[in-house]
């Protein structure tokens, strides 16, 4: 039987299926690991002022909306002033942490009229890098940004620097205005070292505006609303909203006609930034003229800026006013030094030396004086104006350096006191005390003679003569009262006479001495006869004629 006993077979183990889910998630953990491991960046540490809406495991470090790395703890430093953050940055942002990355907080914020990181009300605060330009050394340590730079790396443009005595109202991030177009920002701005001299403000153009900027380009202020009097009316400019929040400056080119082919300003060129479009436009007349005035009259708000002008165009401006004193006369004047701009308004020839004197001691001998006048009556500007004086009394030019010295004559409100003072000089020169007396002498001696014997003597003289007139017309007009009736009888006899001679003649007829002679006679008796009738008119309508006699018209 145990030969007939079967052998055991062994049967072989099988591979299970169920092994491979360790495997499987040994080679995703291995995976994982090398996918953290590859894609670990360096560590880092920037330091803020404040750690204001950062969070430790969850802000982000963002380039582009593109996270590069996370924050990983956020503490103090060693002596309680700044805020140290460990960040773990990723391999794709290692080579751009060199010394010219920049880091800063995006959060809500308001600069001027401008507002930024509004996204970040709902999605919460993150740090933005910007990498820098390409080069720089590695580092792994970074001071933090508390407001966002005005340039990007990646932005196309220049850097300018304007040097002003006064920012006013422009603060960092500033419009540029170009025609109206905003082509750039201001960076910001530092004192000068103790507090004196010039302020350099940094600008930002970009492309392709900074083409535009010359060596000759001219910046001004544009900050806030400008208001003027031009022409006897207001005009208030505006450049814009931000302009008047936040400040702003703009810069324009040249006048083609004074434009010299300028060459292009290179990358940090320095410029100077004038107050207003004005000032800066007159910078750009090349030309200069200086001439120098003297007042000895008020020359209150005049002072340097304050226009020239002749004929109501200006001309020039002052560039400077200063008292004068003479110790050993004891008198004072103030002289008023100008530049005269002929590119403005005269003509082009007036370039030599020469030519502007003979052409000064030619108008200065037609009376041309400098005079102070009211630029504008609200805001008390005042201005010194070249006008002609008529009958004034005959002056020349001097020279004081290269400077042409004008004659100058008291204009405006001090010109009229000047007159009334003039006036009121004659007057206080005439005798009138003197003349009093002499008017109160000639009415006492009118009086005496008035109520004098002789007077009264003559009077009464008077009275009798009139009397004996008026008795004398009565008698002659009761005498000449029968003639003035017989006259017209004794024209009506003449003219009857006349009339009975012509026709006796008539009847005579011939040629003869005789006839002609009685033709005169009859002619004269005619003629006597007319005569007799006027007189009775006359005496008719003037019977005081025969006393008086006729009245001469």
């Amino acid at each position: 039987m145990d030969e007939q006993a079967s052998s055991a077979s062994v049967r072989r183990t099988r591979f299970s299926l169920i092994w491979l889910i360790p495997v499987v998630v040994v080679a995703v953990a291995a995976w994982l690991a090398w996918t953290t491991l590859s894609s670990r960046g360096p560590e880092i540490t920037i330091t803020f002022d404040t750690a204001d809406g950062i969070t430790a495991g969850q802000t982000q470090v963002k380039h582009k909306a593109v996270a590069l790395g996370t924050v990983e703890n956020v503490g103090l430093s060693k002596d309680l002033k700044t805020v140290v953050i460990r960040v773990r940055m990723n391999a794709q942002a290692a080579p751009f942490l060199t010394s010219n990355a920049q880091f800063w907080v995006v959060r809500p914020r308001l600069s001027g009229a401008t507002v930024s990181g509004l996204d970040t009300l709902v999605s919460g605060a993150y740090i933005a890098v910007d990498p820098g330009a390409p080069g720089g050394t590695q580092q792994s340590e970074f001071v933090g940004k508390e407001s966002p730079p005005g340039v990007r790396s990646d932005e196309p443009g220049r850097t300018y620097t304007l040097m002003t005595d006064e920012i006013g109202s422009i603060s960092q991030g500033a419009p540029v205005f170009f025609r109206d177009v905003v082509v750039g920002e201001v960076l910001g701005y530092t004192m000068p070292p103790g507090g004196r001299g010039p302020i350099p403000i940094k600008v930002f153009v970009r492309e392709p505006y900074d083409r535009y900027l010359r060596a000759d380009t001219r910046f001004w202020n544009v900050s806030g609303i400008r208001a003027s009097f031009n022409g006897g009316s207001l005009h208030i400019e505006v450049e814009s909203l931000q302009a008047v929040l936040s400040g702003g400056v703009a810069f324009g080119l040249p006048e083609q006609r004074r434009s010299k082919d300028a060459p292009s300003a290179p990358d940090n060129a320095v410029f100077k930034l004038y107050a207003s479009k004005d000032d800066a436009d007159s910078a750009g007349y090349r030309d200069r003229i200086p001439m120098v005035t003297y007042f000895k009259n008020s020359v209150k708000g005049i002072d340097a800026g304050s226009p020239v002008t002749m004929f109501g165009l200006q001309i020039g401006s002052v560039t400077g006013v200063s008292l004068q004193l003479d110790k050993a006369k004891g008198t004072a004047r103030v002289r008023v030094a100008m530049e005269i701009q002929p590119e403005r308004v005269l003509p082009d020839d007036l370039d030599a030396p020469a030519t502007i004197e003979s052409t000064a001691r030619a108008l200065v001998n037609n009376g041309l004086r400098a005079e102070t006048g009211t630029g504008n009556l609200i805001t008390g500007s005042s201005e010194i104006s070249l006008a002609f004086v008529p009958n004034d009394t005959p002056a020349s030019i001097s020279m004081e350096g290269d400077a042409i010295v004008l004659p100058s004559k008291a204009g405006g409100v001090s010109g009229i006191m000047e007159s009334v003072s003039a006036v009121a000089d004659k007057i206080a020169a005439m005798p009138l005390t003197q003349i009093g007396e002499n008017l109160n002498n000639l009415l006492a001696h009118t009086d005496s003679t008035v109520n004098g014997p002789q007077m009264r003597q003559a009077l009464a003289s008077l009275t009798e003569t009139l009397k004996s007139v008026q008795h004398l017309s009565q008698h002659a007009d009761q005498g000449i009262t029968p003639l003035m009736q017989r006259l017209p009888a004794i024209a009506d006899q003449l003219q009857g006479a006349v009339t009975h001679a012509n026709a006796a003649l008539a009847a005579y007829g011939g040629d003869s001495d005789f006839h002609h002679s009685l033709q005169q006679t009859l002619d004269q008796l005619n003629e006597t006869a007319r005569s007799v009738r006027l007189l009775a008119d006359f005496i008719s309508r003037h019977p005081s004629a025969l006393l008086l006699g006729r009245h001469k018209p």
